[in-house]
């Protein structure tokens, strides 16, 4: 048993309202349960109870023994003086105030039937299968379910929000630098995600700013500096790209020292940093201000317009320098994209958006839901949640779910949960 579960029980009022008394036979009559306080203090606060017929109005304090009053230390604290009535799974002790009135105590254990107790220790241990909750879930609506994972996903987007905040302010408050950090980041995807975001990094963004207008440039600066330029070029094309990063390196004073190279074990070719890199570059160097054009659209097929970009004819028979390949296109994919816009772009606008004091969370719930679901084996696991329409929306809302909720067994606080512990009082 745990502290939260009194506070989901109080709050919500899963309590026979009718056979409420204190341990010295008061009646108590619950008018308002109070405000829950998230801060230091009693855990309720402006509750009002009629106890033995005289109305109170004050705080409410929660512990699972009486006894935790002293152990905690309240009787220390005058913010504990205003208590009006202290919950209680269990009571052992009296409490006494300083002005030696004994605090009204209301024990609940015998006050919760037995089928909520067991529901909420098998939600809660460790030991239960990694989602307890699988057979409750087709019994929930689809309203339910589908306004608890919109939600979901806005709490998603609230987290990498101060991240991105963390890191526009590490960047001088420059959110276009904020855009090219990211998005590299996320060209590399899983496997180079980390050395792709060192290699953002390893670059002052105004070097970035003086050499975007020519794609061969940033092109070689990318690779020169994440060390995938060979040391011996093996054709003219690698040798072009080792003469200008070389004078860009020595013109801008770059360290090379960017941690580990990024990655091709495992890869499928499309996926080889290389590709990526110059991708990337050939995209970053498009147009004058990516970061107005992302914010300026809202629309699926407008940014696949725009994040569309096609390679120099070197990379048209090569998928690595010097290495001869057969002749194929290297596109970003639709697929591509939409990890771009999912892990990327959308975050970034919400953030920029929230940053100015908008609220664009409609207009993104709205873009999200034109993305194809994303799948992977987290997402698996929710394969009985029964949707009637499946998006990117409710791909990134589980994973969240999964992460913040079902991973910490909050389950008091995830709608889910709380539908099947509601239907037992």
């Amino acid at each position: 048993m745990q502290e939260e579960f009194l506070h989901y029980v109080w709050k919500h009022q899963k309590l026979n309202l009718n056979q409420l008394y204190t341990s010295s036979g008061e009646r108590i009559d619950l008018v308002s349960p109070g405000r829950q306080n998230f801060e230091s203090g009693p855990d309720f606060i402006d509750a009002r109870i009629r106890i033995d017929g005289q109305l109170w109005a004050g705080n409410v304090e929660m512990h699972l023994q009486s006894s935790e009053w002293y152990r905690h230390n309240h009787q220390y604290d005058k913010s504990y003086n205003n208590v009006i009535l202290h919950v209680v799974w269990q009571h052992d002790m009296e409490v006494i105030l300083p002005n030696e009135q004994a605090v009204p105590t209301l024990e609940i254990k015998t006050l919760i039937t037995p089928a909520v107790i067991q529901l909420y220790t098998q939600l809660k241990s460790t030991k239960s299968p990694s989602l307890p909750c699988v057979s409750f879930w087709p019994e929930m609506s689809q309203i339910t379910l589908q306004n608890w994972l919109e939600r979901l996903y806005i709490e998603r987007l609230e987290l990498k929000y101060k991240a991105i905040v963390s890191q526009l302010n590490s960047s001088q408050n420059d959110w276009e630098a904020v855009l090219f950090q990211l998005l590299l980041k996320n060209f590399g995807l899983k496997t180079n995600g980390q050395s792709f975001e060192a290699l953002a990094r390893s670059v002052p963004f105004k070097v970035i700013q003086k050499i975007v207008h020519d794609p061969d440039d940033l092109e070689a600066v990318l690779m020169g500096q994440s060390g995938l330029l060979l040391e011996k070029p093996s054709d003219a094309h690698c040798h072009d790209m080792q003469m200008r990063y070389h004078y860009l390196k020595r013109k801008f004073d770059l360290n090379a020292s960017v941690g580990a190279s990024p990655k091709f074990f495992r890869l499928r070719p499309p996926n080889f940093p290389t590709l990526r890199l110059s991708q990337f570059a050939r995209l970053w160097s498009s147009k004058k201000s990516l970061f107005s054009h992302v914010m300026d659209m809202d629309i699926k097929d407008e940014f696949y317009k725009l994040l569309t970009v096609e390679l120099g004819s070197y990379w048209f028979n090569h998928f690595t320098f010097g290495k001869v390949s057969k002749p194929s296109k290297k596109k970003l994919t639709s697929k591509f994209i939409d990890l771009l816009l999912i892990n990327t772009i959308i975050p970034v606008k919400f953030a920029f958006q929230k940053f100015i004091g908008n609220d664009a969370s409609e207009e993104l719930v709205g873009l999200i839901s034109s993305i194809q679901k994303e799948e992977n084996s987290l997402i698996k696991i929710f394969d009985p949640l029964t949707l009637n329409e499946q998006s990117a929306l409710h791909s990134q809302a589980l994973l969240h779910l999964k992460s913040v909720y079902c991973n910490t067994r909050s389950c008091l606080q995830c709608v889910i949960g709380n539908k099947m512990l509601s239907q037992r009082f």
